[in-house]
């Protein structure tokens, strides 16, 4: 096999694990990655704000308003105007959003992460620079991403 096909072969190999545990993550609690990260970064920070999830965890302050958006129509979260300042809306779990908090399994990100901490320094080094240069041979630099392994829609669309 070409060197050329083997790089093929092994980004298809990544894409397809995290499709896959995208689709165990959905089936398990009804979530995307991104959906659950902003649920867990509500959890960890009560009353925070759609600019602060947004930061934490780098993806548009209007991804962020779509992603609260469903999970509130679900029940996972509340959002509350602050009586001192009209503009200021905080983010609380509801008990629905907790309990999906405790039954849902550790997003891929968190293993692998796990794994690349693991590395020594050069190789970490040497595996970003790789993966931005094939972001950029892909025009794909300037893309919105946040740091999880998730592929498909940030947003689940289907009316319930």
């Amino acid at each position: 096999m070409q060197k050329d096909e083997q790089l093929l072969v092994a980004l298809r190999k990544v894409i397809r694990a995290i499709d896959m545990r995208s689709k165990e993550l959905s089936r398990e609690v009804g979530l995307t990655g991104p959906q659950l990260m902003v649920l867990q970064e509500v959890g960890k920070r009560p009353g925070v704000m759609v600019k602060q999830i947004a930061e934490s965890i780098t993806l548009s302050p209007a991804t962020v308003t779509s992603i609260l958006d469903r999970m509130e129509s679900r029940g996972h979260i509340s959002r509350v105007r602050s009586t001192e300042d009209k503009r200021k809306v905080g983010v609380f779990l509801t008990d629905a959003g907790q309990q999906i908090l405790v039954d849902a399994p550790l997003p891929l990100q968190v293993h692998f992460l796990n794994r690349f901490k693991g590395l020594e320094e050069w190789e970490q080094s040497q595996m970003v620079a790789t993966m931005q240069r094939i972001a950029t041979m892909m025009d794909a630099q300037k893309l919105d991403a946040a740091p999880v392994l998730e592929v498909g829609s940030l947003v689940t669309h289907n009316t319930e």
